[in-house]
């Protein structure tokens, strides 16, 4: 039986996206290349899921010379907010605070991310007094 659709990308998808958004766009050689430390797939599996993709919209595929080249259809900004915000709904009630609250108490945040998060906290409330 066929796997349901769903609206988002699977584990592979993603970290295949992320090595065409971090890398630039690139053959399925050299995508396979890139997840060897994630996953040790054959060229022909990840061609495969490439292809899956390509038919879901996320990639777009180019003849280049002898070869096809990969590009992502989709922007990883608003591809981690879309995730980011089904999580929130379906997980948390919709409520992005208490997202905020389980992430400070179960991430490891260091001393400059605290520092960063204090400081957009700060402007969001500068905002909304004025």
């Amino acid at each position: 039986m066929a796997r349901p659709f769903s609206k988002y990308p699977t584990e592979l998808e993603l970290e295949i996206l992320k090595v065409l958004w971090r890398g630039g766009p690139s053959s399925v050689g050299g995508v396979r290349d890139a997840l060897v430390g994630f996953r040790d797939l054959a060229y022909t599996s990840v061609m495969t899921i490439m292809n899956i993709m390509v038919n879901k919209g996320y990639l777009k595929r180019a003849r280049e010379g002898n070869r096809f080249v990969y590009r992502p259809q989709v922007s990883e900004k608003e591809t981690t907010r879309r995730m980011l915000s089904d999580l929130t709904e379906r997980a948390f009630d919709g409520s992005a605070s208490a997202v905020m609250l389980n992430l400070l108490e179960t991430a490891d945040v260091d001393d400059d991310e605290l520092r960063q998060l204090r400081q957009l906290v700060d402007r969001r409330l500068k905002e909304k007094k004025s």
